[in-house]
């Protein structure tokens, strides 16, 4: 047995899994005399909890850069030091002459003092690099006797070889090479050895199957399937105190966050007393639910929270402090994170670097974040990130597209972005318009006006008033023709403007602008009361500001974009997970509230806008303000995707043979198609006397069509007066589907391709999708007809069927 090498290899691993995680470099003083302090106070540092260190040690010399470069060269070669150590104590029967030799290297660990010197430090360098030699030369002589260590702890620990877990010897192999790469193994109890490693890999994480010599009966975490806790009921809140205290301070974007949840509550309130009505208060999960606000953490860079007084964007902001408000009307239990110190609080994240899984059970239904908090927790939640994502929602302003999201798929077709790649259900990206069915919408609320308020604005309008939509001065610069549509828009009307400042007037600014500067809230709401016209420069793009101008009784007027803008021809676009092509600077407002409150011109051309100027100031129009951007609209929506959305159970193959048609003897199945034609439509719809499965959207709102070569599932729904529906691609995804749209096919192949299910007439070929995770209403080809799963939708909540609720 070798054993002289054993306390001089617990110091070095000690040395290494403290310093070297956290880039302490120690100038002046050797590395090993800092472990023989450590070694010489008693073993009050535990590797095991590295926080708890009562060291905190920082020297400085002269030639200290090049103290710290020997250091490094001395920390490389502790570790092969330390993995030749650890092969050495599983070798016995070592010559004496080699066991002296380690009994040397122990005791020469111990005979290092502090040194202040650079000239010591070199020297200690050079006894390092011999120190590895020997143990390099030991190590060869007894591997070349082939006899192997078996004590009685080690030989409980043969690494198995179980064909239910493939990957174990590997991950052995792994640990063996890198398990001082991160403190949280030694957090979790891993010493260097091999039963360590087996414990850790069957017990915290999952490679592994369980020891038989662990201690049964309390079986590991990963393999108890963890008792549900009682449900609980949601009951609505209209008191928004606690959320407020939630919401925290100390920056102006949590300020700007906590003016409007209190501008807004009394709406809020009364629409949950409407949606409870609605409701009939029905029984309503309470969910435990994490939102953690990724974009306005200080390890984000935090670059909105100074610019909130300086004109800077705030529809991230507004939609954030709409998602609290909703979650904690709702009734359901709410934690706000704004640092990655609370997010790794909350999830029981261990010491470390983010390697290891956490310490527990993910102790939430739902957690609410953005592309920065996704980054954040794959940085801190190490494999737990996968296990959990099913939980996870991620507000992204304009849409994942399938294509992008899917890892392997983007990377090898050129869909790969900054953004995308995380293999999501698409409907966990959630967005702040309905533009992208592919995902799931979100959305904001507006203030809505009693009738009081809309009569008194009808009053005071006044009729050659225009507010220019801009509060930056770069968007004002007289580029692209905006000099020739501003002097044309100022011979009719008087043009104000709402451009921060802190001084002195932007030059970018005309002077026949009346510039009011940068407007609290409720004073931009006056201003918009007054004004007849609330015109767009073209950027910023999809915002919510137009919305809040239609609500008081703006018209809306807007540049058409030809050719639209995209992330193939627009450098604001380039780089997002979209292909979406953008027609006006609102395509919502252009696309789902339209004339007379909506226009959208060209305005390269000065005879269409002075047209469309001279039109706006002879139409008169009530404020107007969809439902779906309500405080109902947005909680009706939100408790629809709390209580119906499940990306965690497995979704079942859907076999059109397994079904059965009511009154069949024994449920058998009886001939007959699956989708028939709808009466005064193109559509197929699912057959009535065929049981459904179960589904969230029900197959009552299925609407089967085929598309046009060339034309996404969007468009084709769309002209057809329905919205492209992805939780139903599944159910069309078949022969049968073909059959009964009465398409001709030579070959049906199943493959991975964003596009399928498709056809090509000329050819006669049919593709079936083997790829869930590709299902997408934006693909499209020009070579193909692709089938599309349209539905019908709520009147003025295009998110909800109408049987949805």
């Amino acid at each position: 047995m070798i054993t002289g090498s054993t306390d001089g290899k617990i110091m070095v691993r000690r040395c290494l899994v403290t310093f070297k995680p956290f880039r302490i470099f120690v100038v002046g003083i050797g590395f090993f005399s800092v472990c023989f302090l450590m070694t010489s106070l008693g073993g009050q540092f535990s590797a095991k909890r590295l926080g708890d260190s009562p060291f905190t040690i920082r020297t400085e010399v002269l030639g200290g850069v090049e103290s710290r470069g020997v250091l490094r060269k001395i920390s490389d070669m502790l570790e092969v030091i330390l993995k030749r150590m650890d092969s050495l104590s599983k070798l016995n029967n070592t010559s004496s002459t080699d066991a002296r030799r380690l009994d040397e290297l122990s005791s020469a660990l111990n005979r290092f003092q502090p040194a202040g010197l650079v000239e010591r430090i070199q020297a200690i360098a050079q006894n390092v690099s011999n120190m590895a030699t020997r143990v390099e030369q030991i190590l060869q002589n007894s591997m070349v006797q082939g006899r192997v260590v078996r004590d009685g702890t080690s030989s409980q620990c043969e690494i198995p070889r179980d064909p239910h877990f493939p990957e174990c010897p590997g991950k052995v192999d792994w640990m063996r090479a890198r398990w001082t790469s991160d403190p949280c193994y030694a957090f979790y109890g891993v010493d260097g050895s091999d039963c360590s490693f087996l414990v850790y890999l069957s017990e915290v994480e999952w490679f592994c199957p369980p020891l038989v010599w662990r201690n049964q009966s309390s079986p590991p975490t990963q393999y108890v399937v963890q008792p549900k806790a009682p449900k609980r009921q949601a009951a609505f809140r209209t008191d928004l105190s606690v959320l407020l205290d939630q919401v925290g301070a100390g920056k102006e974007s949590l300020s700007f966050m906590k003016r409007r949840i209190r501008r807004l509550a009394q709406q809020w309130a009364a629409a949950a007393n409407r949606l409870d009505a609605k409701l009939e208060q029905r029984w309503r999960d309470q969910k435990k639910i994490l939102v953690h606000v990724g974009f306005l953490t200080e390890e984000s860079g935090d670059v909105f929270s100074p610019k909130v007084l300086k004109g800077g964007p705030l529809g991230e902001m507004v939609q954030w402090a709409d998602i609290l408000t909703a979650l904690h009307v709702l009734g359901h239990n709410l934690k706000i994170s704004m640092s990655v110190k609370e997010l790794q609080g909350f999830l029981g994240v261990p010491p470390g670097r983010g390697s290891c899984p956490l310490t527990g059970p993910l102790p939430f239904d739902l957690i609410y974040t953005d592309y920065h908090g996704m980054q954040q927790m794959k940085q801190h939640m190490g494999l737990s990130l996968k296990k959990h994502k099913c939980h996870i929602r991620v507000i992204d302003t304009f849409g994942t597209e399938p294509a992008y999201n899917h890892e392997e798929y983007a990377t090898l077709h050129g869909y790969r972005t900054n953004w995308g790649y995380w293999n999501l259900n698409a409907r966990q990206y959630m967005t702040m318009f309905p533009h992208t069915p592919d995902n799931s919408f979100m959305g904001f609320v507006s203030e809505e006006l009693n009738e009081t308020e809309k009569k008194s604005i009808q009053q005071n309008k006044v009729n050659n008033m225009a507010v220019v939509y801009g509060k930056e001065a770069s968007m004002w610069k007289l580029q692209q023709g905006k000099d020739g549509f501003l002097q044309i828009l100022h011979n009719y009307m008087e043009v104000h403007g709402t451009v921060y400042y802190e001084t002195q007037r932007p030059p970018e600014v005309p002077a026949f602008v009346k510039n009011h500067g940068l407007l609290p809230q409720h004073e931009l709401q006056q201003l918009l009361r007054k004004a007849k016209l609330f015109i767009g420069f073209g950027f910023p793009y999809e915002g919510p500001a137009p919305l809040e101008a239609i609500a008081n009784g703006c018209i809306f007027l807007q540049p058409k974009f030809t050719p639209p803008h995209s992330s193939l021809n627009h450098e604001f676009f380039r780089g997002k997970p979209t292909s979406r092509e953008v027609s006006s600077q609102h395509p919502y407002a252009e696309q789902y509230i339209g004339r007379p409150h909506v226009m959208t011109v060209d305005y390269n051309n000065s005879l269409e806008f002075d047209s469309a100027i001279r039109e706006i100031m002879r139409t008169q129009v009530e404020p107007y303000l969809p439902y779906e951007y309500t405080c109902e609209g947005m909680l009706e929506r939100v408790h629809a995707y709390i209580q119906h959305q499940d990306f965690c159970s497995l979704e079942p193959p859907f076999v059109p043979t397994n079904l059965s048609r009511p009154g069949s003897a024994g449920g058998s199945r009886v001939p007959g198609p699956l989708f028939v034609p709808l009466p005064n439509s193109t559509a197929l719809g699912w057959a009535s006397n065929v049981t459904a499965p179960a589904a969230w959207p029900p197959l009552s709102s299925l609407r089967l069509l085929v598309s046009q070569e060339g034309q996404s599932c969007v468009e084709t729904c769309r002209s057809e007066g329905f919205i492209c529906e992805p939780a139903h691609f599944r159910f069309i995804n078949n022969k049968e589907a073909l059959r009964r749209l009465e398409v001709q096919c030579d070959v049906v192949d199943s493959e991975v391709n964003h596009i399928l299910p498709a056809f090509s007439v000329l050819r006669r070929e049919c593709g079936l999708q083997r790829e869930p995770l590709l299902f997408s209403c934006a693909g499209y080809s020009p070579k193909y007809r692709r089938l599309c799963p349209c539905r019908d939708f709520r009147r003025g909540q295009v998110a909800l069927c109408r049987d949805c609720l």
